[in-house]
């Protein structure tokens, strides 16, 4: 930390909090210099499916789960409120929320980046030709993947609240500017470049926030935060909430998070990440990608004001289909039961295939109306191959994303992965075996918190630079392709009549 900084917080600080905020629960991890854990918390909440196809979540719950995830990683006596020299945030992308800008109270529920409810809206604007002008901007799709659409869905319900909205008594934002909001007690009304970067509203190339996005989705200006670096000053956390002021330094979306956190800091590293659903993104250097195979250009970080881009595809379902055999199907108790039956089918699931497309499929179809199917059953199917072939359904969405980045011209020679799966060896022995290169699984396989730790350090001064702090990153198995070239086309031909089926082509 800098000498005026280290002053203003007082003594000797050099541990930083990582507060992650995801899709399905929020953590909180206390890093030191070394990037060793010193403390953690996780609260887990549900969300809320109030029709086919949308996904929403209770802003309060987000809250009061970040909020006890940290207080539960402060609580350890080697790593004291007083001890943080930063505060980093990660979050989930996408997800879009609408508060009052006195009260700090949302509007309406958080709708969530699965949420499909604006579909029409997306394909109405594909119609009328506008994606070719969208995505030269943004470097995306017209998808309701994205914010804008929720976010006009949102103020196009109610006149009224659109013209709060253009009066400014109305904040918009994803969940990091909600969060620092609200740590700040309405101090702080900002948003890190690549948050930004996932709205369909802003021009990556401008740096900036696009009048003419706006005027296409009818947003009011007043309505957004700032955006700023990715590492620097978004303001402190109010001593209310831990008990001592804290300077938030860092925040990143959580796939740009991961891809920090799993120091991919040369052009064409690449990382892979196994939450809720799955994001593959590589390393684009200071030029920003142009994609012809559906994949998407993103900010993959801002520091002093120049960006680094970033080659993404995004797989709308990886770990929550898990959860569906547990919590829908009741196939499993827990999530770590998928490996003692993959390994009991030895991946051969006599035919069977899983598309997961629960929410519609992502990259490189985007097909938002497309839904899920299993097929290839007979009267032998049983618990174990249903088991497998949803493991094994994560493995050949991201084979065809692999194969995507290829065709765009960046080959992968070798895949970091990360997230709550990849401790599931067989998932991680077989991605090297389908994909035909290895597979490096990190000592801490949440990426994301530890990304968001690298940032905040960087912005209190704990490191000079993003490759100082890659010293937190550490390898602990690489897996290596094991599988005969016979069997693995087997299995990839299986997989491309499951698609052609689930797309009915």
């Amino acid at each position: 930390m800098k000498g005026n900084e280290q002053a203003r917080w007082g003594g000797h600080l050099d541990n930083i909090l990582a507060l992650d905020q995801g899709t399905s629960s929020s953590r909180a991890f206390v890093f030191n210099r070394q990037g060793q854990v010193l403390g953690q918390g996780q609260q887990a909440f549900d969300l809320i499916l109030p029709a086919s196809g949308w996904v929403e979540q209770d802003p309060e719950a987000l809250w009061e789960t970040i909020l006890a995830s940290a207080r539960s990683a402060l609580s350890s006596p080697v790593c004291p409120p007083e001890s943080i020299c930063g505060v980093g945030i990660t979050n989930q992308r996408e997800t879009t929320l609408l508060w009052d800008r006195r009260s700090g109270r949302c509007i309406h529920n958080a709708i969530v980046w699965q949420d499909r409810r604006t579909a029409d809206v997306c394909a109405e604007l594909k119609d009328r030709g506008l994606e070719p002008f969208v995505k030269e901007r943004t470097g995306l799709v017209l998808d309701p993947y994205f914010s804008a659409t929720k976010l006009a869905w949102l103020l196009d319900r109610d006149p009224q609240l659109r013209r709060r909205a253009e009066r400014g008594e109305v904040c918009a934002g994803t969940v990091d500017t909600w969060l620092i909001y609200r740590l700040s007690r309405g101090r702080s009304f900002v948003t890190d470049a690549t948050n930004a970067s996932r709205t369909l509203l802003y021009d990556i190339h401008l740096g900036d926030w696009s009048p003419d996005l706006l005027a296409l989705f009818g947003i009011p200006r007043a309505l957004l935060p700032d955006v700023v670096d990715s590492s620097g000053d978004f303001g402190e956390v109010h001593p209310d909430w831990f008990g001592k002021a804290m300077p938030i330094r860092g925040v990143a979306g959580d796939q740009q998070a991961a891809l920090i956190g799993q120091g991919c800091f040369v052009p064409g590293m690449v990382k892979s990440t196994y939450g809720t659903g799955c994001f593959v993104m590589a390393n684009a250097g200071l030029q920003a990608p142009v994609s012809n195979h559906k994949l998407l250009t993103t900010v993959a970080w801002r520091l002093g004001g120049s960006t680094t881009y970033a080659l993404e595809g995004s797989i709308f379902v990886a770990g929550q289909a898990v959860k569906w055999l547990r919590d829908s199907m009741g196939l499993i108790t827990q999530p770590a039961d998928t490996e003692k039956y993959c390994r009991q089918t030895e991946g051969d699931t006599g035919g069977v295939y899983l598309v997961p497309a629960f929410v519609g499929l992502g990259a490189p179809h985007w097909q938002p109306d497309t839904r899920a199917i299993l097929s290839g059953m007979t009267l032998s199917t049983g618990v174990a191959e249903v088991v497998t072939a949803t493991v094994a359904s994560v493995v050949f969405q991201t084979h065809d994303l692999l194969q995507a980045m290829a065709a765009d011209g960046t080959p992968v020679a070798a895949l970091r992965v990360d997230g709550g799966m990849v401790v599931n060896d067989w998932l991680c022995q077989h991605l090297a075996d389908i994909l035909g290169i290895p597979v490096e699984r990190p000592a801490l396989a949440e990426t994301t918190v530890l990304g968001a730790a690298m940032l905040a350090g960087v912005g209190s001064g704990l490191y000079p630079d993003l490759k100082a702090a890659a010293d937190m990153w550490r390898c602990e198995r690489r897996f290596h392709p094991a599988m005969d070239s016979a069997t693995k086309e087997s299995h990839l031909a299986g997989w491309a009549r499951a698609m052609r089926q689930a797309l009915c082509i």
